[in-house]
């Protein structure tokens, strides 16, 4: 791996700090800002984003796509793929059927067949507006039948909006390589989960559509724990001790821990859960599953070790630095290191 793109997040408390967020991620060199779909939506913050930066990229890490119609996502993707000038990746994620029926009220359906003609629904939206051509898209989950030059959003310097979608399973990772731009993989990745479930899968999901495995970009995968120094590293370890029982307690991912051998850990984490009892679950966690999820050292040793752990990887996540000057500087270098420059 000798040059990557970077990403990264920002932290802000409301939309009025995401202003010199992105700037400061501009500044520092990052290539590209996810923002995920948490507790607040991704498209408004990332128009922010759109408009207070010049060249970094903007990519929704994920935007949950069923509560969404299609025309719903293509208008707002069409619109920030417009503002930013070719910036804007569109990230989606099914979540699961919890999260879809009890949060977001939505209908729960086969979700890699639904994602399926979700992404097929968005392109031929797009390409009606850009070309004009007669909507003709009749799935068993949507419809695109109807489009008058009236609510015709019209064409882009920049019509291509790239595509990527979250999978951590087999058959949505098949998914990926067929009609995908890229793949964003699951923090709550190994590398033994990456070479024989995901990487294998894209690559049968591709071959179907007669494209090549490399035509998928990999994005993600894993964790890093880092800092200027050993206190600050240690305290992004426990971080990430805490997601990864928070992850691991989850029914969907537990191929993931049984292709380590830890499927009783998985077991154990889901009992915990229900049971309220996430101190426990962060405990049950050891070093060693932690560093098989997760790059960890300081920012004068962090480069190899991202390389190793990330190897296969185009796009790695990178967590923001402190806002100080030494942190700074250290990440600068790294970051022109790391992308071969």
């Amino acid at each position: 791996m000798s040059t990557s793109i970077i990403e990264t997040g920002i932290a802000y408390e409301d939309f009025g700090g995401i202003a010199a967020g992105v700037r400061r991620a501009e500044e520092l060199g990052f290539d590209a800002l996810l923002m995920p779909e948490i507790n607040r939506d991704p498209f408004l913050a990332l128009t922010l984003a759109a408009e207070h930066s010049q060249r970094i990229g903007l990519v929704t890490s994920v935007a949950i796509a069923f509560p969404r119609a299609p025309m719903v996502t293509a208008q707002i993707a069409w619109d920030l793929q417009r503002f930013s000038r070719g910036r804007f990746v569109l990230g989606l994620g099914s979540q699961v059927r919890k999260h879809n029926e009890e949060r977001f009220s939505v209908k729960w359906t086969a979700p890699v067949a639904r994602m399926r003609e979700y992404i097929q629904v968005l392109r031929a939206i797009w390409d009606s507006w850009q070309t004009g051509a007669k909507p003709s898209f009749v799935g068993e989950h949507y419809r695109y039948t109807y489009m008058t030059p009236f609510f015709n959003a019209g064409p882009l310097e920049h019509p291509r909006i790239p595509i990527a979608i979250a999978a951590v399973n087999p058959a949505m990772c098949r998914l990926a390589g067929e009609l995908c731009d890229s793949v964003r993989l699951h923090s709550f990745c190994t590398r033994r989960w990456l070479r024989d479930t995901i990487i294998p899968n894209i690559a049968t999901g591709a071959a179907k559509a007669g494209r090549r495995a490399e035509d998928v970009e990999l994005s993600g995968g894993g964790f890093i724990a880092t800092g200027a120094d050993d206190q600050s590293v240690q305290k992004m370890v426990e971080w990430v001790r805490r997601q990864i029982s928070f992850y691991g307690s989850t029914p969907s991912y537990l191929g993931v821990l049984e292709a380590e051998g830890w499927g009783d850990l998985g077991e154990r984490l889901n009992k915990l859960s229900r049971e309220g009892k996430w101190d426990e679950m962060a405990r049950a966690i050891s070093d060693d599953v932690v560093h098989a999820f997760t790059a960890v050292g300081r920012y004068d040793e962090i480069v190899p070790k991202i390389r190793e752990r990330f190897a296969d990887v185009a796009r790695i996540p990178f967590p923001a630095p402190r806002e100080d000057a030494r942190d700074e500087g250290l990440v600068r270098e790294l970051l022109q290191d790391l992308t071969g420059e």
